[in-house]
C-alpha cells in the first residue's frame, strides 16, 4: 500500500486550520501530520515533521507570506499549495506565490465547511507528485527574434494547468509584440484569471487580456479563458473570434483545454497547439484533433514540468510532434507561427 501524503496545514485562523484538516483527513490517502498558525511555527514544524506538502495561508502574521515562501523555495524546496481569500490583494499575492514556486492555489470558500475544500484534496495529492525546483533555478525563456512577423492567419492555442503560471510567464515572456494570435486555457479559480491576464499584460510585449465574447483574434494579442465561467472556443469564419460557452465541465474542468483545442482544429487554417505542465489528461484529445487537422503540436517535456500529466497523456496518445524543455518552447512556437517570408532558423 502506498504511504499517505503527509501534510502540514498553515493558517492563522484556528477555525480554518480545523476545517482544512478535517477536509484532508476525510481522504484515506492523506495524513495531516501537524498544523501551524504562522511562519515561525511553520518553520519549526517543517523541520520536525518533514511533511510532503504544506498548505499555506496567503495572509500570515509575524512574517510576510511571500517572504516565507521564498525562504522555503530557496532553503528547503517542497510542494506548497496556497489557500487564498477572494480579495484583489489576495489574488495578487497568490499569483506572486505561484511565480515564486507554489505548486497550486485554491480559494477559501465563502461559506466555511469541510465540504467546500474538496478541490484541495486533489491538488494536495498532485502537489505530492510534483517536481519542485529551488528558487531561481528555472531557466528564462529565450528572447524574441529581431524583426519577427507572425503569419496573419495563424492561430496559436495553449493549454496548461498545475505549474502553468510559471510556464506561461516563461513562454509568453519570450514573445515579441507581433506574436501570433494566441488563445489560452489555464486551469485556474475564477477569481484569479483577470488578475493573471493583467499580470501577463504588464510583463509581456504583446497585449494580454481575459477573453470576452466576440473578441476578434488578432496578431499581437493573447486571450486568456476566464476561470470557472465558461469554455473558451474559437468561432470559425473569415475573422475568427472568441466564443464563451457556459456548458458543463469537460474532464472535470471549465474552461477545458480539450474544448479550446477541438474548436481550433475545426478552423481549417494554419494552427499550432501547445500543451504545458498540468495534472490529468485534459487537452490530449483536442491536441490530437489539431494534429490530425494538419496543425503543428508541441509538448513540454517531463524534466521541466511541475506535473508531467497533461503533456504525458498527449504524448502517449500521439498528439505531440515534439517535446521540448520549457525554455526552448518560445523559439520553437514562434518559428512555427512565423510569416514564411520572415521565418527564423529553429
Amino acid at each position: 500500500m502506498t504511504a499517505p501524503v503527509r501534510v502540514l496545514v498553515v493558517d492563522d485562523s484556528l477555525t480554518m486550520r480545523g476545517l482544512i484538516s478535517a477536509a484532508l483527513k476525510s481522504d484515506p490517502e492523506i495524513e495531516v501530520v501537524g498544523t501551524a498558525a504562522d511562519p515561525i511555527e511553520s518553520r519549526a514544524a517543517i523541520k520536525a515533521l518533514n511533511p510532503d506538502v504544506v498548505t499555506l495561508d496567503v495572509e500570515m502574521p509575524n512574517m510576510n507570506g511571500l517572504e516565507f515562501l521564498e525562504k522555503i523555495m530557496r532553503l528547503r524546496p517542497m510542494p506548497v499549495v496556497m489557500v487564498s481569500t477572494l480579495t484583489a490583494a489576495g489574488t495578487d499575492v497568490t499569483l506572486a506565490a505561484l511565480e515564486i514556486g507554489a505548486v497550486d492555489a485554491v480559494a477559501k470558500p465563502a461559506v466555511a465547511s469541510a465540504e467546500a475544500f474538496h478541490e484541495l484534496i486533489a491538488k494536495v495529492k498532485a502537489a505530492a507528485r510534483s517536481r519542485v525546483r529551488a528558487r531561481g533555478d528555472a531557466p528564462a525563456g529565450a528572447a524574441a527574434p529581431n524583426a519577427y512577423r507572425a503569419a496573419p492567419d495563424h492561430i496559436l492555442a495553449i493549454g496548461s494547468s498545475t505549474g502553468g503560471v510559471e510556464a506561461l510567464l516563461t513562454v509568453l515572456g519570450g514573445f515579441p509584440a507581433d506574436c501570433p494570435a494566441t488563445v489560452i486555457t489555464q486551469h485556474m479559480p475564477a477569481a484569479f484569471t483577470a488578475s493573471f491576464a493583467a499580470r501577463l499584460d504588464r510583463v509581456c510585449a504583446p497585449t494580454v487580456s481575459e477573453a470576452v465574447e466576440g473578441a476578434p483574434l488578432k496578431p499581437g494579442h493573447i486571450y486568456l479563458a476566464p476561470g470557472g465561467v465558461a469554455h473558451l472556443e474559437v468561432s470559425p469564419g473569415v475573422q475568427p473570434r472568441c466564443r464563451l460557452v457556459a456548458s458543463d465541465p469537460v474532464n472535470g474542468h471549465r474552461p477545458s483545454v480539450d474544448v479550446l483545442f477541438e474548436s481550433v482544429a475545426r478552423l481549417k487554417r494554419p494552427m499550432t497547439g501547445v500543451i504545458l505542465t498540468g495534472m490529468g489528461k485534459d487537452g490530449a484529445r483536442g491536441l490530437l484533433a489539431m494534429r490530425e487537422a494538419g496543425g503543428h503540436t508541441l509538448g513540454q517535456d517531463e524534466t521541466s514540468c511541475v506535473v508531467y500529466g497533461m503533456p504525458k497523456a498527449a504524448f502517449e496518445l500521439g498528439a505531440v510532434e515534439r517535446q521540448l524543455p520549457l525554455h526552448r518552447l518560445s523559439t520553437a512556437i514562434l518559428d512555427l507561427c512565423a510569416d514564411p517570408a520572415a521565418r527564423s532558423v529553429a
